[in-house]
């Protein structure tokens, strides 16, 4: 039942990530700043108010490590998010509730483990709760509007430590033994593995990418290649001739190419000449839909003017070094592929070999 439990409301935190961001949009127009921070501030602040109330209610022994343990779970999550903080008061408010819905997610799964008694109780509650925050952050990649990538994943994984040690002071285990079970030297490997496919799978959609050379001095990082970025290029100009995206869905499917040419549009419109000409000229060889199509991004398209292309040309730097552009706002990584997938698979393998071996020692001992 325990693990029933931990699943449904792992279940319901990544299953509900695509309505967060309508639900914060709407908040945002109908609050003002303060208003909005106020209101998340206050939401955590009555969760872990709430869990330290529970606590001082139900712990009876050993109360000074175990209160330690819990200011200290508290602190470091509270000094991680004040490190990592942004200027912008109603994010830090967002990844605030990040924090407790991680830290319950890892005290679940850690009451539902607490019975086995050895390692496991906290390496596997870590593991599964890192895939939940996995899970989210990837199915956030795949919706409009909404960021999900690995420096996400790992704020999470900083909040599952932080949850874990709180729920271990909170129950601690009736015993505890460093070593693990036959039987979960059977099952951790698996759950290893599992774990960490998921999270390279991550990684390969979202993260590893291709460098794409436009000529000698213009080079850029994609998910696609240049195969892959001109039969993009041909579907787009075809298809966006009679239904161009003039509507944000915010639960559709992110259109990854649209958004890769908005980077380039971005980073073109913030930036002096030389470094304006050259993203322009990404756009006009790799996104020229992007350019010609009004979206809901820009209804006016995107497009230089003859004029506004000349008066550009002019002031670009003939003698500037060769750029690279840094567009994405996320790290994109030109890892061979080949390589990579390899040592995945290698990784998958041993950890299910073993499993397997471990699983032959438990039957010799039994024999």
């Amino acid at each position: 039942m325990k693990f029933i439990l931990a699943g449904l409301v792992s279940a319901a935190v990544v299953l509900v990530s695509p309505f967060m961001g309508q639900l914060q949009s709407f908040l945002r127009r109908s609050l003002t700043t303060e208003q909005y921070v106020l209101l998340f501030s206050a939401s955590v602040l009555i969760a872990v108010v709430g869990a330290i109330a529970y606590a001082a209610r139900h712990i009876r022994v050993h109360r000074v490590p175990r209160y330690a343990a819990m200011a200290v779970a508290l602190g470091i999550g509270g000094g991680y998010l004040w490190a990592v903080g942004t200027p912008y008061p109603e994010v830090n408010a967002v990844e605030r509730v990040h924090f407790v819905e991680y830290g319950l997610i890892a005290l679940l799964f850690y009451r539902a483990w607490r019975p086995a008694g050895d390692l496991s109780i906290v390496i596997l509650p870590l593991l599964v709760a890192f895939m939940v925050g996995t899970l989210d952050e990837w199915l956030q990649w795949f919706i409009p509007v909404r960021v999900g990538e690995a420096h996400d994943v790992f704020l999470n994984l900083v909040s599952i430590g932080c949850g874990l040690m709180f729920a271990i002071a909170l129950d601690p285990p009736d015993r505890f033994s460093i070593s693990l079970r036959p039987q979960t030297r059977v099952q951790a490997p698996i759950i290893v593995a599992v774990v960490w496919l998921v999270f390279a799978t991550f990684v390969g959609q979202v993260h590893l990418g291709h460098a794409i050379s436009l000529d000698a001095h213009v080079s850029f990082r994609s998910h696609y290649s240049v195969e892959q970025l001109d039969a993009l290029q041909r579907d787009r100009a075809e298809r966006w001739r009679t239904d161009p995206p003039k509507v944000l869905r915010r639960l559709s499917r992110e259109d990854q190419y649209m958004d890769e040419g908005l980077w380039h549009v971005r980073t073109r419109n913030s930036e002096e000449a030389t470094t304006a000409w050259r993203e322009n000229l990404i756009l006009e060889r790799f996104f020229a839909p992007v350019l010609d199509t009004p979206t809901y991004a820009s209804p006016d398209g995107n497009r230089w003017s003859p004029e506004q292309r000349a008066d550009l040309a002019a002031g670009v730097d003939v003698n500037a070094p060769p750029y690279v552009s840094g567009a994405e706002p996320y790290p994109i990584v030109t890892w061979s592929h080949t390589l990579y997938w390899s040592v995945v698979a290698a990784v998958t393998l041993a950890c299910l070999a073993t499993s397997m071996f471990a699983k032959r020692q438990q039957d010799v001992e039994q024999f």
